[in-house]
C-alpha cells in the first residue's frame, strides 16, 4: 500500500491535502456480523487515527450477508485505509466507480456501511447529532405506519384497533389468503407454499371494505403487495381498492414492470409507493420525473447509503413525491438511525415503516431510537446516536439456515417460480 508524505492513500486520495487542522484518517475498516433477533445483520466499522473515533454504518444484504462482508474486507478496505474522514462525497463518487461494472446490491450495502459510518463521525467530530448537519429539524419525529396482519379480517381488525390505541395513524394492513401462501403474514393456514394471485386481488377489496366500515376515516391504511402479480392485476387492483382511500398500495409493479405504471396512473388515483428493490438512485429518476409514484420506498443501504439518499429526496421535493424509506427488521439499529436523522432533516417526508426492536437488540446496540405514540423518535447524542456492543453482538451468530439467509422460491399453483 502507497501513502504519501501526509500519511494519505497514493492510490484513492485526492490531488489535494486539507487546510487547517491535522487530517483525520481512515485506519481500519470491519464488517461486523450478529443476529439479536435471529436476522442477519450486517454492520461496518470505520476506525480512525483519532483514539477512540470510530462510525457505524449499516451494509445489511440478509440474503447475501457474507457476501457484503467480502466486499467490505477485501475491496473497499485497501481502497479506503489513510483517506481521510472528512471526504464523504469524494469516497463515495470513488468507491462507487471503483468495480467499473455498477448497480450490485452487494457492492451498495458495503459502501452504504462506510458512507453512514463517515456521516456518523463527521456528527460526533462536530458535537452534533447528524440531522443537524443535514440542515436542522423540519419536525420533531418521524410519524410510523405499523404492519397488522392477520388470518382473517378478524384478526386484522383486532390488530389495527390495538396499534390505532397505541398512538399510530398509519397501519400496513395484509391478511391471509385461505389454503396458500401469503406475504406478510405468520402462520400460514396450511403448509402449502404455493401462491395465487386471482385468490389474492379477490380478497384484498374485501378486506379494506370490512376495515373501512368498522375503523372509519381516522386511520390510514397501507397495503404491500409486494410485486407477486401480473401488472394487469395490479392495475385492477388498484382501481378497485381507489374507493378505500389508502394511504398507498406498495409495489404493484416490479422494478421490471414499472413501465405499467404509466397505465395504472390513467386508471385511478390510488397512492402508489415504490422502489425497496431498486439499487441505483437513477432507477427512480424517470418515474420521479413523470409523475408515476408517491412515496420512494428507497432501502438506504441498497443504494449506497446517506449520500444518494439525501440527493434524491431533494430531487422528490421538486416533484411533490414523498419518502417511505424501507425499514424491517433487517435493517439494523443503526439503518434505522439513518433513516431517522435523514427523516428529521427533509421537508418531503411521508411516512417511516416501523420495526420494533426487541431488547436483547437495544443492548447490542444502544442508542437504537426509541417509540413512542407511533412515532420514531432521536436521542440527541453526536452522530447517527446509536453504538454497538461487539461483544454482545459476537454472542449473536448468524442462525444455521439451509440457503444462508435466501428467499426460498415462491412457487405458483402449477410450481412455476413467481416474484418475490
Amino acid at each position: 500500500m502507497g501513502f504519501n508524505a501526509a500519511g494519505g492513500n497514493l492510490w484513492t486520495s485526492p490531488p489535494w491535502e486539507p487546510l487547517g487542522e491535522p487530517v483525520v484518517r481512515i485506519r481500519e475498516v470491519r464488517a461486523i456480523c450478529t443476529a439479536p433477533e435471529g436476522i442477519r445483520l450486517v454492520v461496518v466499522k470505520v476506525e480512525t487515527t483519532e483514539p477512540g473515533l470510530y462510525g457505524l454504518g449499516c451494509a445489511t444484504f440478509t440474503q447475501r450477508p457474507l457476501a457484503v462482508v467480502a466486499a467490505v474486507e477485501r475491496y473497499l478496505k485497501p481502497f479506503l485505509i489513510g483517506r481521510s474522514v472528512d471526504d464523504i462525497e469524494d469516497i463515495w463518487q470513488a468507491a462507487y466507480l471503483s468495480s467499473y461494472w455498477r448497480n450490485s446490491p452487494v457492492l451498495h450495502n458495503a459502501l452504504s456501511g462506510v458512507d453512514m459510518a463517515l456521516w456518523d463521525i463527521k456528527g460526533k467530530r462536530a458535537g452534533m447529532p447528524l440531522y443537524q448537519l443535514l440542515g436542522g429539524r423540519c419536525r420533531v419525529a418521524l410519524p410510523l405506519y405499523a404492519h397488522a396482519a392477520g388470518r382473517d379480517f378478524q384478526e386484522v381488525e383486532e390488530q389495527v384497533r390495538e396499534f390505532a390505541t397505541c398512538g399510530y395513524r398509519f397501519i400496513r394492513c395484509q391478511v391471509a389468503v385461505p389454503g396458500r401462501s401469503t406475504y406478510g403474514v405468520k402462520g400460514d393456514l396450511s403448509e402449502r407454499r404455493d401462491w395465487d394471485p386471482r385468490a389474492y386481488c379477490r380478497i384484498i377489496p374485501r378486506l379494506f371494505d370490512y376495515l373501512r366500515s368498522r375503523v372509519g376515516e381516522e386511520v390510514e391504511l397501507l397495503h404491500d403487495v409486494h410485486e407477486r402479480v401480473p401488472p394487469i392485476d395490479a392495475i385492477q387492483l388498484a382501481k378497485a381498492l381507489e374507493p378505500y382511500r389508502l394511504f398507498f398500495l406498495e409495489d404493484p409493479v416490479s422494478p421490471e414492470d414499472a413501465e405499467y405504471l404509466r397505465l395504472l396512473r390513467s386508471q385511478c388515483a390510488t397512492p402508489i409507493a415504490l422502489g425497496e428493490l431498486f439499487v441505483n438512485p437513477a432507477e427512480y429518476v424517470p418515474l420521479v420525473r413523470e409523475r408515476l409514484l408517491d412515496f420512494i420506498r428507497v432501502h438506504l443501504s441498497a443504494i449506497g447509503g446517506l449520500t444518494p439518499a439525501r440527493k434524491l429526496a431533494a430531487l422528490c421535493e421538486f416533484f411533490g413525491v414523498r419518502t417511505a424509506f424501507h425499514g424491517p427488521g433487517d435493517v439494523s439499529p443503526v439503518g434505522h438511525a439513518a433513516n431517522l436523522h435523514l427523516g428529521l432533516a427533509i421537508p418531503n417526508f411521508g411516512i417511516q415503516e416501523q420495526h420494533e426492536f426487541t431488547e436483547t437488540a437495544r443492548e447490542v446496540f444502544p442508542g437504537t431510537p426509541e417509540i413512542r405514540d407511533g412515532m420514531l423518535w432521536p436521542n440527541d447524542r453526536p452522530g447517527l446516536g446509536v453504538d454497538l456492543n461487539e461483544q454482545l453482538a459476537a454472542k449473536y451468530s448468524f442462525p444455521d439456515h439451509v440457503l444462508e439467509g435466501s428467499w426460498p422460491p415462491l412457487r405458483g399453483v402449477d410450481g412455476t417460480v413467481l416474484r418475490p
